[in-house]
């Protein structure tokens, strides 16, 4: 199917500042002269945030990356779940039109969205509310016909149900994901049999759609403010109280024995902490940690010896051989004796960008 750029384009685009430190941060998940290899994350990004892809988002994605605009419309172009066109600003409902939701009523669905959204795919609705779209399978055969609307599956689908559901939207409302018919995810129609209990942690919902409902709001656009939905939700359940920062950090009675661990500060000297960013392969997010285990300068990291830099490879939970990996000793001796490296210039040249 050709895919082209929708006719009517804005004349900007740009990250919202947490988005974009977000995009940044997704950079140093790859070797140095690969930050090419971000561009459907940080494509998803911009979609997320607006909604669709159009052309000045496509080329400021690409300028970020330092990649050629050709390459990231191919990209763009290529993959369907990018929206090349406006669509609702409540909703894209996606239905699926694949085998077992399409013997099991999804050309019924089709006709209620012809009929109350629009005439055609891709097409926004009246008040601008909605957009739709027939989509390839997307897993749930076991609860065919469904939709996916927002990021949530909407399952065991009638037109009464699928119009229910668009007038909910439209109000306002976020309805309940998941079956619609009273299941509780796909077990069999008739009821349980060989397994007599549903199981998991979701209480009177399975898993996913309780997570919709803690979360409660999954259509709308990411600006990047909001709070890690899973980490919040896995939190309240487990009644967890630690700082994010120290997720990944391994307490001090449970690390790893491997070398031996640095000397760290209970506080950055001065009151001023080094930016650990300038260090190829360290994000916020794992600045944060350096942070939390009481490293927040770049003399602290150029003395570390074998048997120190050992710990912290093995230490840094998630991110175990980064250290390594990306010569943050060598890096930030460098800084330390403010020098600067290729990495440091560029990544202190975008601040200067974004302060402008």
């Amino acid at each position: 199917m050709l895919r082209r750029l929708h006719p009517v384009q804005p004349d900007s685009f740009e990250f919202t500042p947490t988005n974009l430190e977000w995009a940044r941060a997704q950079m140093t998940k790859y070797p140095e002269g690969r930050q090419q290899s971000a561009i459907i994350p940080v494509l998803w990004r911009a979609q997320e945030q607006e909604g669709w892809l159009s052309r000045p988002a496509i080329e400021y994605c690409a300028d970020l990356l330092g990649m050629p605009h050709i390459r990231a419309l191919e990209v763009a172009t290529f993959y369907f779940m990018f929206q090349l066109q406006p669509v609702g600003s409540v909703a894209n409902i996606q239905i699926c039109g694949t085998t077992s939701c399409m013997i099991c009523g999804a050309e019924d669905l089709i006709e209620i969205c012809k009929r109350r959204i629009a005439p055609s795919p891709h097409t926004l609705s009246a008040d601008g509310k909605f957009s739709w779209e027939e989509v390839e399978c997307l897993g749930a055969c076991a609860n065919a016909p469904m939709a996916q609307i927002g990021k949530d599956y909407y399952e065991d689908l009638t037109p009464a149900k699928l119009e229910a559901l668009i007038d909910a939207f439209s109000e306002g409302k976020v309805p309940l994901p998941g079956p619609q018919n009273g299941r509780f995810a796909s077990e069999p129609a008739d009821g349980l049999t060989s397994l007599q209990d549903h199981g998991g942690g979701g209480g009177d919902l399975n898993a996913s759609a309780a997570l919709a409902r803690e979360f409660g709001e999954t259509v709308k656009r990411i600006d990047g403010s909001e709070a890690p939905i899973l980490t919040k939700w896995l939190k309240s359940t487990r009644e967890a109280a630690a700082e994010p920062a120290r997720e990944h950090a391994v307490a001090a009675d449970a690390a790893e024995e491997t070398g031996r661990r640095p000397q760290g500060l209970d506080a950055p000297k001065d009151g001023a902490a080094d930016d650990l960013k300038l260090i190829k392969g360290v994000g916020p997010k794992l600045e944060k940690l350096l942070n939390s285990l009481g490293f927040w300068h770049f003399d602290q990291i150029a003395s570390w010896g074998p048997d120190e830099l050992a710990w912290v490879d093995a230490n840094l939970e998630g991110f175990k051989g980064r250290a390594s990996r990306d010569e943050w000793v060598a890096q930030a001796k460098i800084l330390a004796e403010g020098g600067k490296t290729e990495f440091s210039t560029r990544a202190e040249q975008d601040h200067r960008y974004d302060e402008e």
